[in-house]
């Protein structure tokens, strides 16, 4: 009877560990829109992936041009690619390196199923017009978290932000005006300088 009991209790154990194990949350980054990053005091970033709940397949990009720089040069071919969002095992790193200290940091999403890329920082960058990146200062000490939705639209709202996150660190935070915004402000600065410029007689 007790080698029964043995031998059941056995089983028991042998099934309940071969039950997958329950995943860690998904972080996913606070309402913060229009937001942009820079790398603070060296030349090099650490990006780690944290996760996706995502059903379309998605490719992260860190944006550079041709000389390997961090910048938008419309050629997306020299784009770093740094995560799949169902390829990239989470907690998998990426170390980069080579990047101006102050320089933006630009990222791309690009939804494989749809064929639409997005963009972090300002909505305008987008096809539709809205932010599609979420993203967190400090969500871990000297740690910033960005999240991004890659349904057109945006029709789930908050909760759609969970297709693809990734965590970086040595960031500092950019405050990145809206283009009509630096134009207005370079029109108020032209015209500042056009009034106490000296009227000829």
């Amino acid at each position: 009877m007790n080698r029964r009991i043995g031998l059941a209790l056995t089983l028991a154990l042998l099934a309940t560990s071969a039950l997958p194990q329950r995943a860690a949350a998904l972080p996913i980054a606070l309402w913060n829109f229009d937001e942009s990053f820079a790398i603070s005091d060296t030349d090099r970033m650490i990006a780690t992936y944290e996760g996706t709940g995502a059903g379309y397949s998605n490719d992260l990009f860190l944006m550079r041009d041709s000389f390997g720089n961090v910048a938008d040069d419309g050629d997306l071919t020299n784009d770093l690619f740094l995560f799949n969002n169902h390829l990239s095992d989470v907690g998998s790193t990426f170390e980069i390196d080579n990047v101006t200290p102050g320089a933006e940091l630009l990222f791309r999403l690009f939804v494989r199923d749809t064929g639409l890329n997005f963009y972090s920082g300002i909505g305008s960058r987008n096809p539709d017009g809205m932010t599609h990146a979420l993203i967190q200062r400090e969500w871990k000490p000297g740690t910033a978290l960005v999240s991004f939705e890659d349904l057109y639209g945006l029709p789930e709202e908050r909760h759609g932000f969970n297709d693809l996150s990734f965590s970086f660190r040595n960031t500092q935070h950019m405050e990145i005006p809206e283009p009509h915004t630096a134009s207005l402000l370079l029109i108020g600065a032209l015209g500042l300088i056009a009034l106490r410029r000296p009227k000829v007689r």
